[in-house]
């Protein structure tokens, strides 16, 4: 039986007439990686501050283990950890030193900080610079460091706000694989703009828009509601995608157009392609570029909200 963690219910906030997070209740699962998608402006930041108790909502409740997170107890707000998008860190502090007075804040024993920290820092690449001041630190070991601050208390949950957002390719794959080692010893809610991460990482990703939750399922499942088969883009102008979208529905059914990409969906659709490419060259249709993949996220996030995830 899967066990909820934390639970949001009705969770509504209000910026004037603006609705930023509309009646939102989801339930995120003991032990699993949750990916929280929504474009620009969706109300993801304004849900996760709820979540993590940083934000009042206007109505609506955050339950960790069935207890408030705005009921005033500062040890149910303890449980989650939070490494924010943007780099929090004291540029005087060494990098150990910021992990035994996070940690100190939390109640945590200054030799249990600093021993956690260390562990922390040799995890994340960062043993070498326990004793650099952190204004010293690359931006890709400064967001290293963010993600060991949030973790120091040992929280039951930890949420991951953009965790790869100015990493370069090493440090990305670095905290991508520790992400995923802390599967199932703790539970974590992940918010990114990278759908490739979303599905490699996530056991269930929750899609939200206009602050409203749109769908909630594991990355497969949401996957098969596009269908069964392989994706085929076509890309060109407006006038010449028309033409070329007559061709392809004389094989296919799922076709459209978004963003002058022609799209079609279908089994088999490599045994199609030579004659699809053909019909095209006599019918003196120029295409800019091709494109024959499976579905992804990106699709089912497109097909829900109409954009892309970084739109």
């Amino acid at each position: 039986m899967k066990i909820p963690v934390l639970q949001t219910v009705g969770l509504t906030k209000r910026y004037g007439s603006l609705t930023a997070v509309d009646d939102l209740s989801l339930e995120v699962h003991e032990g699993e990686i949750f990916g929280f998608l929504g474009p620009n402006g969706a109300g993801k930041t304004t849900s996760i501050s709820m979540m993590c108790g940083l934000l009042k909502p206007d109505s609506g409740r955050v339950l960790v283990r069935g207890k408030p997170v705005h009921g005033g107890d500062p040890d149910v707000r303890a449980r989650v950890g939070v490494c924010p998008q943007e780099t929090v860190l004291w540029e005087k502090l060494t990098s150990l030193e910021q992990l035994e007075f996070i940690g100190e804040q939390y109640g945590v024993p200054r030799r249990t900080a600093r021993q956690r920290g260390g562990d922390l820092l040799e995890a994340l690449g960062l043993s070498a610079k326990a004793n650099v001041l952190a204004g010293k630190l690359s931006g890709g070991m400064k967001r290293r460091l963010n993600l060991a601050l949030a973790l120091v208390h040992d929280p039951e949950i930890l949420v991951l706000d953009e965790p790869e957002a100015g990493l370069d390719p090493q440090s990305r794959v670095l905290v991508r694989d520790y992400v995923r080692s802390l599967a199932r010893r703790k539970t974590v809610i992940l918010t990114t703009h990278n759908m490739d991460e979303a599905d490699r990482l996530a056991d269930r990703v929750a899609i939200i828009d206009h602050g409203k939750l749109l769908v909630v399922d594991t990355p497969e499942a949401l996957k098969r509601t596009m269908g069964e088969g392989d994706v085929l883009e076509l890309g060109g102008t407006e006038s010449d995608l028309e033409p070329a979208a007559a061709i392809l529905r004389r094989s296919f059914q799922d076709v459209s157009t978004v963003n002058h990409t022609l799209t079609a969906r279908g089994r088999d659709l490599l045994s199609h392609l030579p004659g699809i490419l053909e019909e095209l060259r006599v019918a003196n249709i120029p295409i800019d570029h091709i494109q024959l993949r499976t579905t992804t996220l990106e699709d089912v996030f497109l097909a829900l909200t109409g954009r892309r995830l970084r739109e």
